[in-house]
């Protein structure tokens, strides 16, 4: 980012008109609202505008005293500069009430991202978000300048998208009986029902409403693996499991059936996913799937099959499979997009072998490991991943080439919420960590953590104008913790040895 700061202001009023060309006028309307302010249309005020020679989503934003100008790339890198005068405006500006007359500091600003895929996924499946919640997730993604939501809708812990044809999945397989308390070595069970599902027209909303914001959904049904709740729903689909929606936590071992019924369901809920989402990346994740039914029944090596036969049904439809690195265990269908979580490795190995990737490692950008050792941090799981160890995540590992290193499309935090049973602890979990992690996949390398720990006092009380139960800086407050729901912490080094024990069957690129 380039900034030159000049002298003097500009004031902005319900009088200030706002010039767009065609390529802005949605970015116009959304100012508009976001601003609460009518800016009528006119020239000698505010100007947006598409400058094709800018990268797509970099952008210019000129403010004089008399008058204030965007020009982005594209309508995404007008949108990126909006974004960044709501930040250059007093906190209050991001309120719904008040007055509407503030001034914007003289300053010439040009920006651009580094990376292509700048995301935060969010997990729906183990405590379910109504459509409400994720749409302010979307606002408060797209306010840090982030361009992808992966939607995780299905687990074993509930299925959250309906299915033509297939009514039990939302009947049955959204719903569980009861969830742990806390981490699962403590077998503990708050013994509510839990449960919900998004309806065909809740996920279009989703979308549109992204796509004003100018952020991509990318929608994950999980499979083979982590399918116990569409299995629950019909049993048929299983090898031979007759239970309900998992209630713990976990990885289950009732994995879907390889046979014609059961491919041509994945196939029907793949066309289903495909007329709902226009991302060109259809996730359907490929982790964590235990092959123990599989060599009951003989089978062996099966799941690089299954993997294939869906990358070829999404191709048929235009689209690309998005999965998790263990996809890469003998070998990623050509064209496959790598979601790499398991430590920094399998970013590497995905990229040396020609696949795009995106790097999410767990012990760098899983916000629902805890952020400290205080006894008061709400079920404290995973390593400990403070604001500034999200800030120093690089989403290109060292040791890349530079035509390797292209095949980083970019980064994303995960937001897995088995401890995070509202929206409330989605945002404790979440900010001011992402906050960290917007500038790790938006600047170029240099960024300074020093600078931003400068610059996120004022940030915060922005978050504060938008109502986010962020964190404080100071740690926990007593109402944050959670005594009824202890976790299971784990050590840098004992995780790092787990994953090197689950990453030893990738491909060899050394």
């Amino acid at each position: 980012m380039s900034i030159t700061r000049n002298d003097g202001f500009f004031h902005l009023n319900p009088a200030v008109p706002l010039d767009a060309d065609p390529g802005s006028e949605g970015v116009a309307t959304w100012l508009r609202n976001a601003l609460r302010c009518p800016l009528p249309p006119g020239r000698g005020g505010v100007t947006l505008r598409v400058d094709p020679s800018k990268p797509i989503e970099g952008y210019a934003l000129t403010c004089a005293p008399a008058s204030l100008e965007i020009t982005g790339g594209s309508a995404a890198g007008v949108f990126r500069g909006a974004q960044t005068l709501r930040q250059l405006l007093p906190p209050a500006a991001l309120r719904r009430a008040g007055a509407v007359d503030w001034n914007v500091p003289a300053v010439t600003i040009t920006d651009q991202p580094r990376f292509a895929w700048r995301g935060v996924m969010l997990d729906v499946a183990r405590h379910f978000m109504p459509v409400a919640d994720v749409l302010r997730f979307l606002d408060l993604a797209a306010f840090h300048k982030l361009n992808v939501l992966h939607l995780h809708l299905t687990d074993d812990q509930g299925w959250r998208v309906e299915i033509p044809g297939w009514p039990r999945l939302t009947s049955v397989g959204a719903w569980r009986p009861s969830s742990m308390l806390g981490a699962r070595v403590h077998a503990r069970d708050d013994g509510r029902p839990h449960g919900g599902f998004y309806t065909t027209d809740d996920l279009r909303e989703i979308v549109a409403y992204a796509a004003s914001l100018h952020m991509t959904v990318v929608p994950e049904v999980d499979m083979p693996g982590h399918m116990q709740a569409a299995v629950a729903a019909y049993p048929e689909l299983g090898n031979g499991f007759r239970g309900g929606v998992r209630t713990t936590w976990g990885i289950s071992s009732h994995v879907l059936n390889l046979g014609d019924e059961a491919m041509a369901f994945c196939r029907a809920v793949l066309d289903h996913v495909c007329d709902v989402f226009p991302s060109e990346l259809i996730g359907i994740g490929g982790d964590e799937c235990p092959p123990d039914e599989w060599e009951g029944l003989g089978l062996s090596g099966a799941q690089p099959w299954f993997t294939a036969q869906m990358a070829e049904h999404l191709a048929s439809r235009g689209r690309r499979l998005y999965g998790w690195d263990e996809i890469l265990t003998g070998g990623a269908p050509p064209g496959a997009v790598v979601a790499a979580w398991r430590g920094p490795r399998p970013t590497t190995v995905a990229a040396r072998l020609g696949h795009d990737v995106v790097s999410c490692p767990d012990i760098a950008v899983y916000l629902d490991y805890r952020q400290s050792d205080d006894p008061g941090e709400p079920t404290p799981v995973g390593t400990l991943l403070t604001l500034e160890d999200v800030y120093r995540f690089q989403p290109v590992p060292p040791g890349l080439t530079p035509e390797e290193a292209a095949h980083v499309l970019g980064g994303q935090a995960n937001v897995w919420t088995e401890h995070m049973e509202n929206a409330r602890r989605v945002d404790y979990m979440t900010y001011p960590r992402l906050c960290a992690l917007a500038e790790a996949v938006w600047d170029p390398p240099g960024r300074s953590y020093e600078s931003f720990m400068t610059r996120l006092p004022e940030h915060l009380s922005r978050l504060d104008a938008l109502g986010v139960n962020y964190r404080p800086l100071t740690g926990p407050r007593p109402w944050d913790a959670r005594p009824d729901a202890p976790g299971n912490p784990q050590t840098l080094p004992g995780r790092l040895a787990q994953l090197a024990e689950m990453t030893a069957n990738l491909p060899k690129t050394d």
